[in-house]
């Protein structure tokens, strides 16, 4: 007689399963064409005006997926109405980047990595220009906390122009445990605050060609007490004046530079 499994391990395998499931609409030329040329994709429908299906021809070519044609005045995809799509709209799975271990590995003879962990950053804005600046200065990731975290959509995509296909972006269960894991890495894990009494450009003295992580938090609350703690060091952005904080996008944008290794 089989045994009843507990709730708990039934609950597990739900959310797997759901996890599974979902899929993503992403929206707009930008986004859809390059994820149309991301062979790592998953790509389920992909819905085009003739205009748009014009722009992006080489793209379409290269996602292997038939396109379906619609009317720009009745365009089907299941977007917000505010969606600005040009007539472009492909419906995909989440990215699977894989482990951190693995991601965050400083990949040989390519300098000392850097690493940008997020503490409840929800705004799909924020996250996707966060995305774009991490891959302009070669992050190796993008990680934050499964809840409490903004998760790939069609606003995070086309704010990340592109960068979401290439940027590898890690929701982990637990932050404090991601960051004890980078440290295990021989990352030095510093946390901004504004409160902090050293400046970004001084803790990296002696660091430059070490691995680093940058902990951002949430614009208002900042980061939560545990994350703190975890922290080896809390560090500030230097200001030139008393004009109040920077949005948590440009912070992590001005961090990843004034961190960057020699």
């Amino acid at each position: 007689m089989a045994t009843k499994k507990p709730r708990w391990v039934i609950e597990k395998e739900q959310a797997k399963k759901a996890a599974g499931a979902e899929t993503v609409w992403l929206f707009g030329l930008h986004a859809v064409r390059d994820a149309l040329h991301n062979p790592a994709r998953e790509k389920l429908r992909l819905i085009v005006t003739k205009n748009a299906a014009d722009r992006l021809g080489e793209a379409i070519a290269a996602g292997g997926i038939a396109p379906e044609m619609a009317d720009p005045r009745k365009f089907p995809a299941p977007l917000d109405p505010q969606s600005v799509h040009q007539g472009a709209a492909l419906e995909v799975r989440p990215l699977d980047w894989g482990k951190l271990e693995e991601v965050c590995a400083a990949p040989p003879g390519a300098g000392a990595p850097r690493v940008v962990l997020l503490d409840r950053v929800t705004d799909p804005h924020n996250v996707g220009a966060i995305l774009r600046s991490a891959e302009v200065f070669g992050a190796c990731a993008v990680i934050a906390p499964h809840r409490h975290s903004a998760p790939e959509t069609g606003a995070l995509a086309k704010t990340a122009s592109g960068a979401l296909e290439r940027q590898p972006y890690l929701r982990v269960p637990n932050l404090a445990r991601a960051m004890e894991a980078l440290k295990d890495m021989g990352y030095a894990v510093l946390g901004l605050a504004g409160e902090a009494k050293e400046t970004i450009e001084a803790a990296m003295e002696g660091r430059r060609d070490q691995p680093v992580a940058l902990v951002l938090g949430a614009e208002g609350p900042g980061l939560r007490e545990k994350t703190r703690e975890t922290c080896d060091q809390l560090v500030k952005i230097g200001f030139s004046g008393d004009f109040g904080s920077l949005n948590v996008s440009n912070a992590a944008a001005v961090a990843l530079y004034a961190s960057r290794a020699h």
